[in-house]
C-alpha cells in the first residue's frame, strides 16, 4: 500500500508506526511542515505554511478555526502538487487532527482511507476549562471559547474513516455521536529499553552522582506550567525537603508554554513559581535540568524513588507510562486521565490535585519507606508490560487497524 503520514512535527505519535509499516513492505511517506527539523524515519515531503495574523475582533470565536483551516488549505495545496506533478495517490492517510492538516485531504484524494489521531476534544465544561480557578476563569464566555476550539476537530473526524485515540479518557472527550468512530490504542512504551536498571547513573550539574536506591524525587514535564501541576508540586516541596534532609529533587522541563496562557509580565512559569517559593527551598537540593536527551531522561526515571505526576483533565503524558515502566513509584493527581492507569495503593499513589499538604505527606512517605511501596512499583511495570508495551501490544494493534482500514 501507499501510506501517507501527515503531521506538522512528524514523526510525532507515528514514531514507531511509520517505520514498522514500511518494514512490512508498504510504501510509507510523510508530509510535514518545512520548519520541522526532526529526523525523519521515512521519505518526507514538506509543505510551506506562513500563518497570517488573525484579528481576534473580526474573527471572534472563529479565530482558532481560521488558523487551523488555513494550515489545512496549505496542506491540501501541497497534496494537489503531489497528485498532479508526481502522480502520487495514497491508499491510506494517517494524520493528526490537532492542527487542521487533514481537513481537506479527502477533496484531493477522495478514495483514500483517512485515519486521524483524535488526541483530545475541547469542551466547555468537564475537562481542563475552569479546572484551576487560580489561573483560569470558569465563566460562560470561556466555555464558549473552548467549545469553539473544537470545530476543526469535529470536522476532521467527520470527514475521516476512523479515529485513533491513545487512552479511553481522551476518546471519551469526544461527543457520543463521534465516539463510535474512534479506536483506542496507546502509542506504546518500549519496555525493553525503559526498565529498572540497578546500574543506572545520573550525574547532576554539580557533579553529584545519583543511583537507584538513593532518595530521589523526580518531576518531568515538556514545559513547567500549571497544566501539569508545576505550581502544586513546587508548593509541596518545602515540607518534603524539611522532612527528608537527604532527598535530592530532579526537575526536567523547559520554560516555554505548551498549554494554556503564559504568566502576565514574566518570561515563563518556571521562574514565576520558583520566585514565589525560593525563600522556602534549599535550592542546593533542587536540580533544574531543563530538557534532556533520551538516555539521560531514562536514567532519571531509573534512579527515581518517587515520581510526581500531575495534570489537569487533559492529554495524558507519555512520561507517566515511562516512569511506571522504569520502576519508579508514581504519585499522581487524582484526575481522570491519571486514574485510568494509576490505581491508588495498587499501581501507584493518588493525591487530590490541589491538596498541597496531602502532596507533601505522600511524597515524604514515598521517599521514607521505599520497601513498603516496592510491590506498587512492580505492579506498575507489570501493567505497562501487559497493556501498553510497544512491540507486543500497541504496535501490532495499530498495524492491524491500518491494514484493515485499507482492506475495507
Amino acid at each position: 500500500m501507499r501510506i501517507l503520514f501527515v503531521h506538522q512535527n512528524f514523526p510525532g505519535q507515528f514514531l514507531h508506526l511509520a517505520p514498522a509499516l514500511a518494514a512490512r513492505g508498504h510504501d510509507c511517506r510523510a508530509l510535514t511542515d518545512e520548519s520541522n527539523a526532526r529526523a525523519q524515519p521515512v521519505a518526507t515531503w514538506r509543505y510551506r505554511f506562513a500563518a497570517e495574523a488573525v484579528d481576534p475582533v473580526a474573527t471572534r470565536l472563529g479565530r482558532n478555526y481560521t488558523q487551523n483551516s488555513d494550515r489545512g488549505v496549505a496542506v491540501a495545496r501541497a497534496a494537489v502538487q503531489l497528485r498532479d506533478r508526481h502522480g502520487y495517490v495514497p491508499d491510506v492517510i494517517l494524520g493528526h487532527s490537532g492542527w487542521g492538516e487533514t481537513l481537506f485531504l479527502k477533496e484531493v484524494w477522495p478514495r483514500a482511507k483517512l485515519m486521524v489521531y483524535a488526541e483530545f476534544y475541547y469542551r466547555g465544561r468537564g475537562a481542563d476549562v475552569g479546572f484551576d480557578p487560580e489561573f483560569q476563569s470558569a465563566g460562560f464566555d470561556q466555555s464558549l471559547i473552548a467549545q469553539g476550539r473544537a470545530a476543526h476537530l469535529a470536522q476532521a473526524l467527520v470527514h475521516a474513516d476512523r479515529g485513533l485515540a491513545p487512552t479511553l479518557w481522551q476518546a471519551s472527550t469526544y461527543p457520543d455521536s463521534l465516539r463510535g468512530l474512534i479506536d483506542v490504542v496507546f502509542d506504546g512504551v518500549d519496555t525493553e529499553a525503559i526498565r529498572p536498571d540497578p546500574e543506572a547513573r545520573l550525574t547532576l550539574p554539580d557533579g553529584r552522582v545519583l543511583r537507584p536506591g538513593d532518595e530521589v524525587l523526580t518531576f518531568v514535564n515538556r514545559n513547567l506550567e500549571p497544566y501539569r501541576g508545576y505550581h502544586i508540586f513546587m508548593r509541596a516541596l518545602p515540607e518534603v525537603i524539611r522532612a527528608r534532609p537527604g532527598a535530592q529533587v530532579v526537575i526536567v522541563g523547559g520554560d516555554e508554554v505548551s498549554y494554556g496562557a503564559p504568566p502576565k509580565g514574566e518570561k515563563g512559569w518556571k521562574e514565576r513559581i520558583l520566585n514565589e517559593m525560593r525563600d522556602r527551598l534549599d535550592l542546593s537540593r533542587v536540580h533544574f535540568l531543563g530538557r534532556v536527551p533520551r538516555p539521560v531522561f531514562t536514567s532519571i526515571l531509573q534512579v527515581s524513588r518517587a515520581h510526581a505526576y500531575l495534570t489537569y483533565p487533559f492529554v495524558l503524558s507519555w512520561s507517566v507510562f515511562e516512569a511506571m515502566a522504569a520502576g519508579a513509584l508514581v504519585v499522581g493527581s487524582r484526575t481522570a486521565p491519571v486514574e485510568e492507569v494509576i490505581r491508588h495503593g495498587e499501581t501507584g499513589l493518588l493525591v487530590d490535585f490541589f491538596d498541597i499538604p496531602g502532596w507533601s505527606r505522600q511524597l515524604t512517605d514515598a521517599l521514607a519507606e521505599p520497601d513498603r511501596f516496592a510491590p506498587l512499583r512492580r505492579a506498575a511495570r507489570d501493567l505497562v508490560v501487559d497493556r501498553y508495551d510497544l512491540q507486543s501490544r500497541c504496535l501490532p494493534r495499530q498495524i492491524e487497524l491500518v491494514e484493515a482500514l485499507a482492506g475495507a
